[in-house]
C-alpha cells in the first residue's frame, strides 16, 4: 500500500483498509482546517489505485471494510469510482462496505442518479462535514456553500440510499449570541436533512490556520468548557431526527456522549447537567486532542 502525505480517516474507520484514491481535498479553503494544506489535490492514476488493491489482497488476504481517502474522494469522476468499487468487491469476497468522505460542492456536482448508481455498486456510507447549519457562518469559515446548498447535498446523499454520517463543530461560531444561532440553525438543518448518524466535535484551533490567527489577534473567542456543554445541551434538546445515532465522544469533546436519540435524550441531558454542576465526567483541557 502506498500513501502520499498524512492520511486521515473518520474515527469509526479504524478497522478499515485505507485506499488512497485522491490526494488532498478538492476544496481545501476552510478557515479552521489544517489537514490537507501540505498537499495539492489530484486524482491518483487508476493504474496505481488498482495495483494498490492487489497489493492489499496479497498483504491482508481479505478485508471487510474499505475507506477511500483522501478528504473528498467523491469528487472523482463517477466512472472512476465505479471502476474502483468493482475491483474492490471482485478482489475481496468478504467485503461488506466501502465508505468515503464527501464535500458538499463535489456532491452537488453529481446527479441523484449518479449517487444512486454508486450506492448500488457498493458505496455504503458517506461522511459529510456540515460543520454548521448557519448560512452566514458557513460562508465565513470558507465551506464554499451556503445552508441551502449544504442541505441539498446531504439530502441527495440520503435519498440515494447512502448511510449518511454528518459531522458538526461545537464552538465554531465563538462566544455570545452567535453561538446560539449556530446551534439552533444546525439543529434545524439536521431535522430537515435527517442523517442516520451525527457526530458533534469540539473546535480546537490549529496553528497556521486563518481561524487560529483570528484567535491570536483577539478577533475570535473560544468557548469555555461550560459554554461548549451548553451548546451540546441545546443541540440535543432541539434535535428531532428519529432515530439518530448521536456521538459526542471525539477526543476534542469535554464530555463523552454516545447513544441513540430520542431514546437517550434524558440520559444525555442529565449527564450534561451533572457535569455542569459538579464537573463529573469532564475531560481535562490538557487531555483534549484533534
Amino acid at each position: 500500500m502506498r500513501y502520499e502525505g498524512t492520511i486521515y480517516r473518520p474515527p469509526g474507520e479504524w478497522r478499515s483498509y485505507l485506499l488512497q484514491a485522491t490526494v488532498g481535498c478538492s476544496h481545501n479553503t476552510c478557515t479552521f482546517c489544517k489537514m490537507y494544506k501540505d498537499k495539492r489535490y489530484h486524482v491518483r492514476p487508476m493504474e496505481d489505485i488498482l495495483e494498490d488493491i492487489q497489493m492489499a489482497k496479497a498483504y491482508y488476504g481479505d478485508v471487510s471494510r474499505v475507506f477511500l481517502c483522501d478528504g473528498d474522494a467523491i469528487a472523482m469522476p463517477t466512472e472512476d469510482l465505479l471502476t474502483i468499487l468493482r475491483s474492490l468487491y471482485d478482489t475481496f469476497p468478504g467485503l461488506e462496505r466501502v465508505t468515503i468522505y464527501a464535500g458538499p460542492q463535489s456532491t452537488l456536482e453529481k446527479t441523484p442518479e449518479e449517487l444512486k448508481t454508486l450506492r448500488e455498486a457498493g458505496l455504503k456510507r458517506v461522511y459529510l462535514g456540515v460543520e454548521t447549519g448557519d448560512d452566514a457562518l458557513l460562508r465565513k469559515v470558507g465551506k464554499g456553500v451556503g445552508a441551502a446548498e449544504m442541505l441539498e447535498a446531504g439530502t441527495r446523499l440520503r435519498e440515494a440510499g447512502l448511510d449518511l454520517w454528518v459531522m458538526v463543530i461545537l464552538g465554531l461560531a465563538g462566544r455570545g449570541e452567535a453561538s446560539r444561532r449556530h446551534i439552533l440553525a444546525t439543529a434545524e438543518m439536521m431535522n430537515a436533512m435527517k442523517p442516520r448518524h451525527l457526530s458533534a466535535l469540539s473546535l480546537m484551533v490549529e496553528p497556521g490556520t486563518p481561524l487560529y490567527r483570528d484567535w491570536e489577534a483577539g478577533k475570535f473567542e473560544l468557548l469555555t468548557a461550560e459554554e461548549s456543554l451548553g451548546e451540546v445541551r441545546l443541540l440535543i434538546e432541539k434535535l428531532e431526527v428519529d432515530p439518530l445515532h448521536f456521538t459526542c465522544d471525539h477526543a476534542s469533546n469535554y464530555l463523552p456522549l454516545k447513544g441513540s436519540l430520542p431514546d437517550e435524550r434524558e440520559r444525555f441531558l442529565a449527564a450534561i447537567d451533572k457535569a455542569l454542576e459538579k464537573g463529573t465526567g469532564m475531560r481535562p483541557e490538557e487531555w483534549r486532542l484533534l
